[in-house]
């Protein structure tokens, strides 16, 4: 039996309410409750989708999960296709070991440094992962299924990206949303909570190069709470890094300069998902050996690019659907598609 509720599809500009509804719920910096916010996220990536800007590097595709059944919005993913460029870089804090020991006392010790860093070139960055709670443990998957739609995204358009993906993952925040090493650190050299350098970054990052400084930096002169923090993942996106180590991401020794959230990175032609997305063309036969996969296919006008969770054989150079499937997506006999495999049935 397939699955026909959920659909993942490039994000359009009639987006605007389901987004601002379902951002009511979450509130983050990826998907802000702000009208004006949510409105520039989406013509920036219509008009990715569209090719009307005119270079791939300042391209930003969202991807809006979608419930049929209710007609609402209930998750989100991103790609931005260049973390880093001239006007906008890249900026981390590199990670760096250090030890210092002393024969005349005797003494040994282990320290933690930090340097800032730029990229004007920088990798492709995975991102904006949100999913609403309601949904989250549905047995689709759908967390799962809006995070790998980037990768499969990835494999069908491969020229429009880096050689390198880039995911930065949120550290331990308290409840309220402080971070530790904002307030030992940051905060001292700009001035700024850290939720407003958080959103203000969002938009322009010249103040942390303008502001931070420049050498090395001893974490360990920071308090112990903030020391705990860099390089740590949080819990809430633990399976998020999980996921991401399992197909072929590794920590990047970088953090982020706001909270101390970890790096990962990888090689984008060694991403399994990546590697195991395959293009083709829809079989007029129906699935004996079905398994589940991601089904997408490129849409000429909005929404551009649509997914499901769907059953399908792969035989050569063709995708063997059962007939409700073909129909629900619009396939006929012939129509190149792309399928990233997940799994038996079963699975």
């Amino acid at each position: 039996m397939t699955s026909q509720r959920y659909e993942i599809r490039g994000a359009t500009l009639a987006d605007e309410e389901p987004l601002l509804e379902l951002a009511q719920f979450l509130n983050t910096i990826n998907l802000p409750n702000d009208r004006a916010s949510i409105r520039a996220l989406l013509e920036h990536a219509h008009r990715s989708f569209t090719g009307e800007i005119g270079s791939p590097a300042d391209r930003r595709f969202v991807f809006v999960l979608w419930d049929l059944e209710t007609q609402r919005a209930v998750g989100t993913s991103m790609i931005v296709a260049q973390h880093g460029r001239r006007e906008a870089p890249y900026i981390y804090l590199d990670v760096i070991p250090e030890e210092k020991y002393s024969r005349a006392v005797d003494r040994h010790f282990h320290h933690t440094l930090l340097r800032i860093g730029f990229s004007y070139d920088g990798p492709t960055e995975i991102g904006g992962l949100v999913v609403h709670p309601e949904y989250r443990k549905v047995p689709e998957r759908l967390g799962l299924l809006i995070s790998y739609v980037r990768f499969l995204y990835i494999a069908a358009h491969r020229a429009l990206f880096r050689d390198e993906l880039i995911a930065e993952l949120l550290p331990p925040l308290e409840a309220d949303g402080t971070s530790h090493l904002w307030e030992a650190l940051g905060r001292h050299f700009t001035g700024m909570s850290y939720a407003e350098a958080d959103f203000l970054s969002s938009r322009d990052k010249a103040f942390i190069r303008d502001l931070f400084p420049g050498g090395m930096i001893y974490a360990s002169v920071l308090s112990d709470q903030a020391q705990r923090v860099i390089g740590e993942v949080g819990a809430q996106t633990k399976g998020v890094e999980k996921m991401l180590r399992r197909i072929g991401f590794s920590y990047a020794e970088r953090v982020d300069p706001f909270d101390g959230g970890p790096h990962f990175i990888a090689e984008t032609d060694q991403v399994t998902l990546v590697q195991q997305t395959k293009r083709l063309e829809v079989s007029e036969s129906t699935p004996s050996k079905a398994e589940w996969g991601l089904l997408a296919k490129n849409d000429e006008g909005p929404p551009f690019f649509r997914a499901r969770r769907a059953q399908g054989e792969v035989s050569e150079e063709y995708l063997l659907l059962p007939t409700e499937t073909r129909e629900a997506f619009g396939l006929k006999p012939g129509d190149p598609v792309y399928f990233l495999p997940l799994g038996r049935p079963s699975a």
